[in-house]
């Protein structure tokens, strides 16, 4: 971003921060409601809303039918509105997320210099998992395929495998249904008996491995981060060439992993299912 340079504030009075501008209306109108609505421990009547934002109770009325819809709302039976569950749905996975990162950012940056190697951290979306954040630089010896925010299908990523392994079978089997275990590569494992073994062999080893099976001529090895609840959140990864692969630095991956996991709270006895 542009540097910007200001005055010198002994030769002026501070400006009142002004609200920013708010494009589309009905989005602006939605966050007053939204915002009406967090004022209040206890849900609030249609009157009071409209009262509260300057809002016509016939357009109030309007965004709040679509927020109820989506969940952001709940409407009680009275006619009574508060906030709904989506939004702490939301909420946590903003927090989990920013937190991981917050907690991860230092680490994977030792890690990498350790290394050499790309060092990913993902998290999982649906039956994928995205990419949030990476340490990495020329001397990593690849280029960066995925940038941050892309997107992998679980079963050809070694994160992707940890998360997977945390399912129960019956939700592995659902995935494998759901999505056809479809390959990028000849090594992609498009078999559910093949992965079934392989999830096995993550839950004994505490770490998964992708072998050339999301992109020929890159492996990676990926140990599982967890909240203060025990729950896997994220997946920490080292990608490497094929050919520079090095099982010397699993050691270091899950070290690393368990680093950032006992920052955010972790305990080895609260663990849970990524579920």
């Amino acid at each position: 971003m542009p540097r910007v340079t200001t005055p010198d504030a002994a030769l002026i009075a501070p400006a009142a921060p002004s609200a920013p501008q708010i494009a589309i209306q009905v989005l602006e109108r939605t966050m007053h409601l939204l915002d009406a609505l967090a004022q209040h421990p206890d849900p609030v009547s249609l009157k009071e809303l409209a009262q509260a934002t300057g809002l016509h109770p016939s357009t109030a009325h309007r965004i709040l039918n679509d927020l109820v819809s989506g969940r952001y709302v709940d409407r009680v039976d009275s006619g009574m509105y508060s906030l709904g569950m989506r939004l702490l749905e939301l909420g946590h996975l903003v927090k989990g997320r920013l937190n991981v990162r917050d907690a991860a950012i230092t680490p994977m940056r030792m890690l990498h210099r350790m290394t050499g190697q790309t060092v990913n951290l993902s998290v999982r979306q649906g039956d994928e998992i995205v990419y949030i954040d990476r340490a990495y630089s020329e001397r990593s010896g690849m280029q960066v395929v995925r940038a941050i925010g892309g997107r992998a299908p679980l079963h050809l990523t070694s994160t992707g495998k940890l998360f997977l392994s945390a399912d129960d079978p019956r939700l592995v089997r659902a995935y494998a249904l759901r999505t056809g275990l479809h390959g990028h590569t000849a090594n992609s494992l498009t078999e559910l008996a093949r992965l079934e073994r392989e999830l096995d062999e993550v839950r004994t080893k505490g770490y998964a491995r992708d072998n050339e099976e999301l992109e020929m001529g890159v492996r990676c090895i990926a140990a599982g981060v967890h909240d203060d609840t025990g729950k896997l959140i994220a997946g920490l990864s080292i990608s490497a060439p094929a050919d520079r692969m090095q099982d010397g630095w699993i050691d270091a991956l899950v070290e690393t992993a368990d680093h950032i996991s006992d920052a955010l709270g972790y305990e080895p006895s609260h663990a849970v299912s990524a579920a």
